[in-house]
């Protein structure tokens, strides 16, 4: 699919877009977050996925490099006979019973496009580490800023990555001199291709999460390498189900230090059985003794009481939301550890006036990892004063 770009829509609208599209529920509704005009998106960079070959070798160059990926002129083939769709779950090689990652996974990286803006460097890489999976990972640093802190975004299913092709969006979560990382769950957007179009982030709960949860955990490793990013200061932003996964990737990976998490899944029995996301075709099927049991031990709010080490805020709007039942959201706020910071808001139009219309969302988890706050001309010293504040102090009373 070749990309193309619109006209970039003012910045007020697309960051009333930005925070109404933070739910699953909402997602659906919206409409699609367009294009930036962007001159660097070069022709024929793929915008969706496309079947790949199957295994993780890829063709090398003349100087054994990995060869970028042939995507002009690729074709979608539609796989009618369930027998002939390829299979993806190898158990030899990824257990999908456990968030821990797995030893031995092998990473591929692939660079698709690179820009440097005014205020920003954007890139965008094609990471693989298992079969029939490749991942569109989004980079987005600030200018300027030498080994920025680094924020990893994972907004909630069904969502996509075109908020990485908005060059103000890049100038919002890079404000402060962190850099951005974004990219999608398991069997989502450009990610769900190659197998039967029934299938969803929901009915495919188990391979979704614990993909998505050992996908933190490489991405991790693979900006470690890079050598480019500090990341003694890593965060993790989450939305929905994003925010579940999050819950579970800091829980087995100690580099990710702080977490803001909006209306974070979890709760499995409770959450199949009440959320307006579970299709009502498939809800009898989703409560089965059997399915619940493949994700019994992939379930954040078995995890939420071991982080007692990081920065941790709840965030739940409270009434107009049905895709995060009301019994699920007690659950998490009674599993949440002591040190966990927990803000209600009464609606969406209480969220939106506290948070979206300020564009503050972000300045939380930047602050709790030590924010610059002049990106231009900050200090290392400057850094450290902002860590050392947000550290000393005290979390506010639930």
């Amino acid at each position: 699919m070749w990309r193309s770009d619109r006209r970039v829509k003012p910045f007020a609208f697309f960051l009333l877009f930005l925070f109404i599209c933070r739910s699953a529920a909402w997602a659906q509704a919206a409409p699609a977050v367009s294009d930036a005009k962007s001159a660097e998106v070069p022709t024929g960079v793929k915008d969706a996925a496309v079947p790949h070959s199957g295994g993780l070798s890829t063709a090398s160059g003349p100087n054994g490099e990995a060869a970028k990926p042939t995507v002009p002129g690729a074709q979608t083939v539609v796989v009618k006979d369930e027998k002939d769709i390829p299979k993806r779950k190898d158990l030899d090689y990824e257990d999908w019973s456990r968030p821990e990652l797995p030893s031995g996974m092998k990473m591929e990286a692939v660079p698709l496009l690179k820009s440097q803006q005014k205020s920003f460097t954007r890139e965008e890489i094609e990471v693989q580490w298992r079969d029939l999976d490749p991942i569109d990972l989004w980079v987005i640093k600030p200018a300027d800023i030498k080994n920025p802190g680094v924020i990893l975004y994972l907004y909630s299913y069904p969502s996509n990555n075109l908020r990485y092709k908005d060059d103000q969006f890049c100038r919002f979560v890079t404000k402060n001199g962190f850099a951005a990382v974004g990219f999608v769950s398991a069997v989502t957007s450009q990610r769900l291709h190659d197998r039967p179009m029934r299938d969803t982030f929901v009915n495919q709960l188990q391979e979704a999460l614990a993909t998505t949860t050992h996908d933190v955990q490489m991405i991790l490793n693979y900006l470690a390498k890079r050598g480019d990013l500090d990341m003694t200061r890593v965060g993790m932003w989450g939305d929905g189900s994003g925010a579940g996964i999050a819950i579970m990737a800091a829980a087995v990976d100690s580099r990710i230090k702080a977490l803001d998490l909006l209306d974070p899944w979890g709760d499995w029995p409770d959450w199949l059985a009440k959320s307006s996301l579970v299709r009502q075709t498939e809800r009898s099927d989703l409560q089965r003794p059997e399915f619940l049991e493949k994700v019994e031990n992939l379930d954040p709010v078995n995890y939420l009481p071991q982080l007692k080490r990081q920065q941790v805020r709840l965030q739940y709007i409270k009434h107009g939301l049905t895709v995060t039942p009301e019994v699920v959201e007690e659950k998490m706020e009674a599993a949440a550890p002591a040190n966990a910071q927990i803000v209600h808001y009464e609606n969406t139009k209480a969220f939106l006036a506290d948070v979206a219309s300020k564009g503050t969302g972000f300045d939380w988890i930047k602050g709790r990892l030590g924010s610059v706050v002049d990106a231009s001309g900050s200090s290392t010293s400057d850094v450290r004063k902002a860590l050392a504040a947000s550290t000393e102090a005290k979390t506010p009373a639930r």
